[in-house]
């Protein structure tokens, strides 16, 4: 266990340890020893979708992560991440990415995607979103329900993508969306911004321009952690979990209704107030008349 020397280390240890709600998830991009032209637009464009939670390696570290991930746990050590994307080349696995995230500084999920078709996002003339908006995530294709494995890639990939955790957001501050389509194995990423435009309603019509990057990934490889593993991995700490009401339940309208447990009431003990007419006297009988 490091001790820390200075306040600043202190600091610095405090924010490492365990919390009730934690950080917000931040990415490291690797670079591996051989990289083409294309894995290096790529990586840049994702970088600048996951800015400001990301940092970019610039020297390439010949890593081959399905083979030992030992390397990219001792980066998500060092610099405190629980998300990376891999891109390396070569002959057997051109153009790849390995997309992947961490629990407890361990690999928990991790896939390859073959680059087949990448239109960079400088090659689109509209205008981009600026650095840190909340994404509106869009997963599309029947594969993301009904395969396992797909299900859990897309999993993966809004984890990856999601950004900064926010309670609420402005109408306007919707402004980028991520649209993921599952179609034979493979992942169409497209990338949009909205633009809000009038209506003739309350609410503005909205239009999609697309921004970039453009990418057509072919699923390859995929280690995905064990079913007790991933349920550890998800659990959440009780003091965030809200608390199960009591005999309460909620009709077919959504009312909700609650259901009170009274004990039993002694009404001849209740203090009541009587009208002075209505009092009666304890000794006093009630008067007789008699008629001739």
């Amino acid at each position: 266990m490091r001790r820390a020397k200075t306040r600043r280390g202190k600091r610095f240890l405090e924010n490492r340890q365990p919390k009730v709600v934690e950080n917000d998830k931040t990415a490291i991009i690797v670079k591996g020893g051989k990289t083409s032209q294309t894995v290096t637009d790529a990586l840049a464009d994702l970088y600048a979708l996951k800015k400001p939670l990301a940092m970019r390696m610039k020297r390439h570290n010949p890593i081959y992560p399905f083979e030992n991930d030992v390397e990219l746990e001792s980066f998500a050590v060092k610099y405190d991440t629980s998300l990376f994307l891999f891109g390396s080349n070569s002959k057997k696995h051109p153009n790849s990415l390995v997309m992947g995230r961490m629990y407890d500084y361990h690999v928990l999920d991790m896939v390859e995607l073959q680059i087949e078709n990448l239109v960079k996002s400088a090659d689109f003339d509209s205008a981009k979103v600026p650095f840190g908006c909340k994404p509106c995530i869009v997963l599309q294709g029947t594969e993301f329900e009904k395969d396992e494995s797909m299900k859990r890639i897309g999993n993966l990939m809004v984890d990856w993508f999601r950004g900064a955790v926010i309670e609420n957001i402005r109408l306007q501050g919707l402004e980028l969306v991520i649209s993921l389509t599952a179609l034979e194995r493979k992942i169409y990423l497209r990338v949009y911004r909205t633009c809000l435009k009038k209506s003739t309603g309350t609410s503005p019509r909205v239009e999609l321009v697309e921004i970039g990057p453009r990418i057509d990934f072919a699923v390859h490889r995929t280690k995905f952690a064990s079913e007790s593993l991933f349920r550890e991995a998800m659990k959440q700490p009780k003091q965030i979990l809200a608390k199960k009401r009591k005999n309460t339940s909620t009709d077919v309208f959504g009312t909700e209704l609650g259901r009170i447990h009274v004990g039993k009431q002694n009404i001849d003990s209740m203090q009541t107030k009587k009208m002075k007419a209505l009092r009666g006297s304890k000794n006093k009988e009630a008067p007789t008349s008699s008629f001739d």
